[in-house]
């Protein structure tokens, strides 16, 4: 059946070969201010989606206001690998480990789930038959490392902490729905990849939780709270994504002004602390590329991007398509331009 929902969208990214049309990447942007005023938008500025691994550091909320960090002794690297989407590098599970030894816990109590990790795709190789591993592994372990210390702290059980009823469920549901000035009831549940709850919103709310986000210590709120969680994400890029992934490029490019988080299945929020701002994005298709390449081209039109910035974003924007020998077939372009209320 015919999705007239889906008319609501623009296309952001198209792919020509030989000169001719191939693909349109379709999708919306909201551009909003930490006030919740939606500044520029493309497509609907209010498409529910959503949120995937963007909500990791509103998802922190109830463990940083209950003074988390300084009871368990957790590190601004600590904080950002529970905002992060890692590649199971070395790095990222000493990190993991650490936080449950603090917390007087070992991995096997992690409701994550076990996945073979990003790093040897972004590498496009494979693990050796020899090689195992655990929860310590998977994307979200540090975020799932950060909700066993919660439920630590308060004595929650930690048999289902992941279930939406779990008390420390309740407090995520409750904190995200005031940082995106939402009713909790109005968040649409959905589970996700790694067994948490996961919610819905417009595209809007979610660009507002990364301008509140990236203002830090300036939120009337969560001013505390924020001011960790941005500055440890900033600080350790490479423990929110890994090498060479998208978050760690852009929050190096940003050089310590711009807070980003990309989400699966076409989702990414950037916001920027300098100027109370934050953008997010929803590629429809859910192509990575054309993602990169929206986000890119939002900054630009924003006006955000100084000629190093620019030139360190090339390889994540609209650019020519090369084929294996070498020669250009095809053009990868941006095909909206924002507009302003």
């Amino acid at each position: 059946m015919f999705d007239n929902q889906a008319m609501q969208h623009t296309s952001l990214i198209e792919m020509t070969r030989g000169g001719t049309l191939e693909n349109q990447h379709f999708g919306s942007v909201a551009v909003v201010n930490r006030r919740g005023d939606v500044r520029a938008y493309a497509g609907d500025p209010h498409w529910l989606t959503f949120t995937r691994s963007t909500l990791k550091a509103l998802q922190a909320l109830p463990f940083m206001e209950a003074g988390g960090p300084q009871h368990f002794g957790f590190t601004t690297q600590h904080v950002a690998l529970m905002c992060a989407s890692h590649s199971g590098e070395d790095q990222h599970v000493q990190t993991a480990q650490e936080m449950l030894e603090k917390a007087g816990q070992t991995y096997q109590v992690l409701r994550c789930g076990c996945h073979v990790p990003y790093h040897f795709e972004i590498a496009g190789k494979a693990p050796s038959p020899r090689e195992t591993f655990d929860e310590r592994y998977n994307n979200c372990s540090g975020k799932h490392a950060g909700f066993v210390a919660y439920c630590v702290q308060h004595g929650h059980s930690l048999d289902n902490y992941e279930a939406p009823e779990h008390p420390l469920q309740q407090a995520v549901r409750r904190d995200v729905a005031r940082v995106v000035g939402m009713d909790a009831n109005d968040l649409k549940l959905g589970v996700d990849g790694c067994s948490a709850p996961n919610y819905a919103m417009p595209l809007s709310r979610l660009a507002l939780g990364y301008a509140r986000l990236a203002s830090g210590a300036a939120d009337t709120e969560f001013g505390a709270s924020f001011a960790q969680l941005s500055e440890a994400m900033t600080r350790h890029p490479d423990l929110v994504s890994g090498t060479g992934r998208n978050d760690l490029a852009f929050m190096q490019a940003g050089q310590g002004d711009w807070v980003t988080k990309v989400g699966a299945d076409g989702v990414q929020v950037v916001g920027s602390k300098s100027r109370g701002e934050a953008f997010a994005l929803k590629i429809i298709d859910a192509n990575k590329p054309a993602l990169f390449a929206a986000s890119v081209e939002v900054m630009e039109q924003l006006g955000w991007l100084n000629n190093t910035q620019r030139e360190a974003l090339r390889p994540w924007r609209a650019q020519a398509i090369i084929n294996a020998r070498g020669i250009q077939v095809g053009e990868r372009r941006a095909a909206f331009t924002l507009q302003t209320p």
